[in-house]
This record gives C-alpha cells, sequence and structure tokens, in this order.
C-alpha cells in the first residue's frame, strides 16, 4: 500500500500496462528481439502520418510499460480507432530501424472502451 501511494503516476501506469501484457498472454516489448514473431500490447502514445519512400505510412508509438515499439502501416493515412491513448493487441515480425522494434502491418486488435 505505502508503495502504490509513494509512486508516480506513470509508474503506475507502467506496472498496469505490464500486468495487462501477462494477463492476456504477450510478450513484453522489452523482451522482444529482432525478427522474432510476437504478440504485444499496449497503449498508442504517438499517432502521426509520416511517408516512407514515397508511400503513405500511418505509424504509432505502441507502450506497455517496459518498452516501446513503432506500428507501421504502409500505404495507409489513417485507420479508425487508431488514435493516441487507445489499447490494442498486435502482433507480427518485429525488425529493427534505426536502434528502434518496429513492427510493419501488423494483425491488431482494439481493446474495447470500457476497459481503458
Amino acid at each position: 500500500m505505502l508503495d502504490r501511494l509513494s509512486s508516480s503516476e506513470e509508474e503506475l501506469e507502467s506496472a498496469e500496462l505490464q500486468q495487462d501484457a501477462q494477463n492476456t498472454g504477450c510478450t513484453r516489448i522489452c523482451d522482444c528481439d529482432d525478427r522474432q514473431i510476437v504478440k504485444v500490447t499496449g497503449t498508442l502514445r504517438h499517432v502521426t502520418l509520416r511517408p516512407r519512400a514515397g508511400v503513405p505510412a500511418l505509424e504509432a508509438e505502441l507502450f506497455d510499460g517496459s518498452a516501446a515499439l513503432d506500428v507501421v502501416w504502409l500505404g495507409r493515412r489513417a485507420i479508425t480507432g487508431i488514435e493516441p491513448g487507445r489499447k490494442l493487441i498486435a502482433s507480427g515480425r518485429i525488425s529493427m530501424s534505426h536502434g528502434r522494434r518496429v513492427l510493419f502491418n501488423p494483425k491488431y486488435e482494439l481493446r474495447p472502451l470500457g476497459q481503458e
């Protein structure tokens, strides 16, 4: 109880996200290696439209309390429901780009809004 009172809001949110990943059977992002097929969950922190090689690409940063990864949908300008603060489960093959973990065109499942 004393730990919860002395922890910052960010630390509490990180612990909650890590617990959520454990409950859904997902891999923690910090444990993901290059070229590994994974299923991860977390909260979208940033969503931007950034062209890659002349092709539109919707990019989002997924944070699970342990680390962050970039989720990229190539050829998409927008996807309904993909917005900052939304929780989702994504699966696919992790790759490394400029020292960051990236998940291109993942299968994804939006978490219900009531569970946030």
